[in-house]
């Protein structure tokens, strides 16, 4: 397989050495100090416990635990467990595992094996954090009232994946919440065949300020950021170790009733590979996406605000925990709110999300030279997703002046009516590469009438080992989003080289053309709402 340039390694060595660094002056999670928050075991307040709860493999997990109040004596209650997300201690889940103790649940959270004050080392939702799962069940069912024939899981982020492998596991477990979780954890950060960078980066250095790191998560993300591809399969199978969707059989036979929800511009966590995921699951299910980056879209529910998602996860949880007839398992299952609207649409499936396509003709053949941000990109991690789910402010950039030494730019005509985006936008086109490896980055923008695109969508794709001067087809798929395009505007797809987003690997000196052959004609297909 080949090897990325020596100034790429290099590169990506320095960013792992920033991240190690950043993480080894701020400190490991200290081993004898405790959590924000925390408080001595058996301290009660207003119906909250904190306890010791042994894990798997002898370990032991910081937890705390909410009961109802006024529970009559021998009453058993279901029971709802929620590991923590990624870095953060048990106190994350305290607002909502408060409301739903109110409602009559049992309510244990707990922070993750390697996080904090918990036992082990970080597993990244390997076996033992799936073992850790049922551990916490198990004891629960002996020193709480929980009832064994109701029992849920759910959670942001780290929590939420965790509690999807743990359905496929333990089939104890009646009903999931996952919320801004994965799916595919490689389909996650290693889209496209391309490094999340920043993405990763930021898992790395937070696993490494708040917690202790397996050796084995130490190396595949040494590996990861300093593109050593030679440990490309290791890295491959140590994810699908780690995704749910290896496990999507177990899971489907289990039976749970599964609720998945996640923001369109999640850049740690992109909605395309839950969507995908989705469709195959054969229980009951649902699926909401809303405007934000990662975990954003839950937070305000996290402190206590009034929040869509755990709104939706609390009625998710009362229907198949408590079999309360409210209406969300007759309601279309597929929820979605649009980046440009305030009210949501369903619909029966993933499938009917943008049913018609409008097919957008790349003519022509464009050459770009490598290396050189054009101007174009995906924003920043976390940040600019943020800024278009609470602002209104996508990242912007100003088509006409892009350098097409180093874009592709191609326009469709302006849209006499809003163009209502749905779903999923792919690619087609053909490359061919001066090079052998290479990545590009394919952007979709909503451009106005004085020529600024404001961020629809965008991608990356990387190569290695084709043949330099032979063309190459190349299909790829962008994040699904909702978005409106105005009447009046215009859509354009930009290609470049760099994004800060991304690990690139453009040899020094590459160049890419596209081209659109007569025998197979470049396009991208854009999804659309039935009007």
């Amino acid at each position: 397989m080949a090897r990325p340039k020596p100034a790429l390694r290099t590169t990506a060595s320095i960013t792992t050495a920033v991240v190690l660094l950043a993480g080894a002056a701020l400190g490991a999670a200290p081993a004898a100090t405790a959590a924000p928050g925390t408080a001595p075991a058996g301290t009660t307040a207003q119906g909250l416990t904190f306890h010791d709860i042994p894990g798997s493999g002898g370990i032991t997990l910081k937890g705390n635990v909410f009961t109802p109040a006024g529970a009559a004596a021998g009453a058993k209650h279901p029971l709802i467990v929620f590991p923590t997300s990624w870095a953060m201690p048990q106190v994350e889940y305290l607002a909502q595992a408060q409301k739903l103790a109110a409602s009559g649940y049992v309510v244990v959270s707990y922070t993750s094996r390697g996080f904090w004050l918990s036992g082990g080392k970080i597993e990244v939702a390997g076996p033992p954090d799936i073992a850790d799962a049922s551990a916490v069940i198990d004891w629960a069912l002996e020193h709480t009232s929980a009832d064994p024939d109701r029992i849920g899981m759910g959670g942001v982020s780290y929590g939420a994946g965790i509690s999807l492998l743990a359905a496929g596991h333990d089939p104890r477990i009646k009903a999931v919440a996952a919320l801004s979780g994965w799916a595919d954890l490689i389909d996650s950060i290693y889209s496209g065949r391309t490094q999340h960078l920043q993405a990763a980066a930021l898992l790395g250095g937070a696993g490494l300020v708040t917690g202790r790191p397996g050796d084995e998560l130490t190396r595949t993300l040494k590996d990861f950021l300093g593109s050593n591809l030679e440990k490309e399969p290791e890295m491959i199978a140590w994810g699908k170790k780690r995704s749910p969707a290896t496990y999507l059989n177990r899971i489907n036979a289990n039976g749970a009733a599964i609720m998945m929800g996640n923001a369109w511009g999640d850049t740690i966590f992109p909605p395309n590979q839950y969507a995908s995921f989705y469709d195959k699951l054969t229980g009951p299910k649902r699926l909401e996406f809303r405007p934000g980056d990662h975990a954003t879209a839950e937070a305000t529910g996290l402190l206590g605000l009034p929040n869509d998602t755990w709104t939706s996860t609390r009625r998710w949880f009362d229907r198949y925990l408590k079999d309360e007839r409210n209406g969300i398992d007759t309601e279309l299952p597929v929820q979605l709110k649009s980046r440009t609207d305030n009210g949501y649409e369903g619909y029966p499936d993933w499938k009917s999300v943008g049913a018609v396509k409008n097919r957008i003709p790349l003519e022509g053949t464009s050459k770009v030279r490598a290396n050189v941000d054009s101007g174009a990109n995906g924003g920043i991690a976390i940040l600019s997703n943020a800024l278009d789910q609470f602002l209104k402010l996508p990242p912007t950039v100003s088509v006409p002046l892009l350098p097409r030494t180093f874009a592709s730019v191609w326009q469709s005509e302006r849209y006499a009516t809003a163009q209502r985006i749905r779903g999923t936008s792919a690619l087609h086109t053909t490359v061919t590469a001066t090079k052998s490896s290479g990545t590009l980055v394919a952007y979709l923008y909503d451009v106005g009438p004085l020529g600024i695109g404001k961020l629809v969508s965008n991608a990356p794709y990387t190569f290695h080992g084709q043949t330099p001067g032979r063309p190459f087809p190349v299909d790829l798929e962008l994040y699904s989003t909702a978005y409106d395009v105005p009447a009046g505007h215009r859509l354009a797809l930009v290609i470049d080289t760099v994004d800060p987003l991304y690990i690139e690997h453009n040899p020094t000196g590459a160049q890419l053309t596209f081209s659109s052959p007569s025998t197979d004609p470049s396009h991208l297909s854009v999804p659309l709402r039935e009007k």
